[in-house]
């Protein structure tokens, strides 16, 4: 059987590569700053002109102050933040979990494709799991993308207090990579869970497999030798008489 199942996971073994890959995207996704872009073109301290705005942090370079490169720490508990910033700190990292999650899930469920397991009945639960963990991964992953740019589409501003040095809108704001980078890894962790979705064995009844399996006959070369075997023996038994 082993012979068998490997030829038919191929498509999951890609999505499970992919998935890591969208995993890391989406770690990145929750880490970077660069989800908006602040122009303030005259403000005295932002000397750089822009300032990056993502759901951790707020940052800016200024020749004024201390340090060239000035960051300021955004907590989901801090009041001044509207609401879609909280959410996607919160979303974000449940989504980082659930990646990392369902790539082990993913990895199990390939494994018990590709190499010699005796018992496989947990093969439909690992397919499920994996694909039901990488869609729940890109949902958490698209929703804060999508919630923060519509502010930024909106122009909807931060009251940031004043230690921040932000003034209380921006001449104008753009949308920063971060979204295109987020909403990047949530079609491919989308894309990845309906591909483990959609293995056939999910919705195959493996035991009939299984009983095939034990007689030799998962290999389908098998319908063509044996048929021959057969009539070879016939023939040599008759030849014998």
């Amino acid at each position: 059987m082993v012979t068998y199942l490997v030829r038919t996971a191929h498509w999951q073994f890609l999505a499970l590569v992919v998935g890591c890959v969208a995993w890391i995207l989406t770690l990145a996704t929750a880490g970077l700053n660069e989800w908006r872009l602040w122009y303030v073109p005259d403000d005295p301290i932002i000397t750089s002109g822009v300032a990056w705005v993502g759901i951790w942090r707020a940052c800016f370079y200024s020749q004024v102050l201390s340090k060239t490169e000035n960051c300021w720490t955004m907590n989901i508990s801090d009041q001044f933040l509207p609401t879609e910033i909280p959410a996607a700190q919160v979303l974000m990292m449940l989504a980082v979990i659930c990646g990392l999650a369902g790539n082990v899930g993913g990895c199990l469920a390939v494994r018990m494709a590709y190499f010699s397991v005796e018992d496989r009945r947990n093969i439909r639960l690992l397919f499920v799991l994996a694909g039901g963990l990488y869609i729940l991964t890109g949902t958490l992953t698209l929703v804060p993308v999508v919630w923060n740019l519509n502010s930024v589409l909106t122009n909807r501003t931060i009251h940031f207090p004043l230690n921040f040095h932000l003034p209380e809108a921006p001449a104008n704001q753009e949308v920063g990579s971060v979204i295109a980078l987020g909403f990047l890894a949530a079609i491919l962790m989308l894309c990845c869970g309906l591909t483990f979705l959609c293995y056939k064995y999910i919705w195959v009844d493996l035991k009939r497999h299984q009983t095939r399996g034990e007689r030799g006959l998962d290999n389908p070369t098998f319908f063509m030798e044996e048929p021959r075997q057969m009539t070879l023996k016939s023939f040599e038994g008759s030849t014998k008489i």
